[in-house]
């Protein structure tokens, strides 16, 4: 299933973690890569996919981190 653009799921790809679309690579390894100092073309060389597949993941991340709610407990 499609999640966003080049991001999808399935039950029998990673146990349902968002991945690259027909790839096994998820999305958290990519955000933690570039996290990590990685640059763009070394994600590329390494995991075999495109720049546009790295924006796809951060803008997948984004999207999400922007629909959490964090309630302050006091």
């Amino acid at each position: 299933m499609e999640l966003a653009p080049r991001i999808s799921i399935s039950e029998n790809v990673r146990f349902g973690k968002p991945v690259i679309t027909g790839t096994r690579i998820p999305v958290d390894l990519i955000i933690g890569k570039l996290a990590g100092g990685m640059t763009y073309k070394e994600i590329m060389d390494e995991y075999e996919i495109t720049h546009e597949d790295i924006l796809a993941a951060l803008n997948y991340a984004a999207k999400i981190i922007s629909s959490e709610e964090i309630k302050a407990v006091a």
